[in-house]
């Protein structure tokens, strides 16, 4: 029996996504994430104006007037989730942590999916593959993908972004839209993935069609001036003290952490990959919808 207080949540998720999606991403997403190739659907008597490579010769020989064959979008898509479950997603500095905003970001997505008839699958990574499901529709079935990313409880705090990207290449056989929802960020806090993930991702991105959403919060960007403050990295465990008192300290790691942002989005663009940077305390939905129509109108000029 799942308590009252999580299905409360899950609903106001959902109420709150949907207008999102209603209102904005459906038909982008339509539009954007095309099917596999073309099904035959008919054949139907030629008209003017009809493509004349379309002719179907045996049944036109037949008939002794030209018919064409009808092909129709095979529409029907995948969307895989793997979202970052690890230790550093409890992070929150106002009322939203990372994990609640992955949450929102996979709810708008998985609805804009099953709106189009698209199966969703979900995948919840750390330092290891925490847990799986498969494919499927439904409001039902996203629902319970919506559960799992605000409440599992992982096994693990590292990230091991690569292990979930090996699973993924052994259970989706076939071509998928795959979001990966994480905030990316390395051991070392340099903001450079290492050349292992930076491999995979491009390997898996030949496969599938691979987009990146990082999520931070502000004080992963800027610090704020409280003084003296010691830190405990939430998945290594490693403390640290750090002064935010003085204004040059906190210019200074600001300008760092927007460099690592910078090194990053270059990472994913010399591997083909299309990514979204989120903070928790903006707005998602305009950031989601101008993603939506800067890859339609690439789409449209390729």
């Amino acid at each position: 029996m799942i308590p009252r207080e999580i299905l409360k949540k899950i609903r106001q998720i959902e109420i709150r996504t949907n207008r999102i999606v209603t209102e904005t991403l459906a038909g982008a997403y339509h539009s954007v994430f095309k099917g596999q190739g073309m099904n035959f659907d008919e054949v139907r008597e030629y008209q003017p104006g009809d493509d004349v490579r379309a002719i179907d010769w045996n049944v036109t020989a037949r008939m002794n007037h030209p018919f064409i064959k009808k092909f129709v979008e095979e529409r029907e898509l995948t969307l895989m989730l793997v979202v970052d479950v690890s230790g550093s997603g409890l992070f929150g500095s106002r009322d939203q942590s990372k994990r609640e905003l992955a949450a929102e970001i996979a709810s708008v997505l998985a609805f804009s999916a099953i709106r189009n008839n698209d199966k969703v699958g979900l995948i919840l990574f750390s330092d290891e593959v925490e847990k799986f499901i498969p494919p499927r529709k439904g409001r039902g079935h996203v629902l319970r993908v919506i559960r799992e990313v605000l409440y599992y409880q992982p096994q693990r705090r590292g990230t091991n972004l690569n292990a979930a990207l090996e699973f993924l290449m052994r259970v989706q056989t076939h071509k998928a839209v795959t979001v990966i929802v994480s905030d990316f960020l390395t051991e070392d806090g340099s903001g450079t993935l290492p050349k292992a993930t930076q491999t995979a991702l491009r390997q898996t991105n030949r496969k599938h069609d691979v987009v990146a959403v990082q999520i931070t919060d502000r004080y992963e960007l800027q610090l704020p001036a409280l003084g003296r403050l010691i830190l405990e990295d939430a998945e290594t465990g490693e403390v640290v003290e750090i002064n935010t008192g003085r204004a040059s300290s906190r210019d200074a790691f600001a300008l760092r952490q927007e460099k690592h942002l910078g090194e990053l989005a270059k990472q994913f663009r010399s591997s083909g990959i299309d990514s979204i940077q989120l903070r928790t305390d903006q707005p998602y939905g305009a950031a989601l919808g101008k993603f939506f129509e800067t890859r339609e109108r690439r789409r449209l000029r390729g």
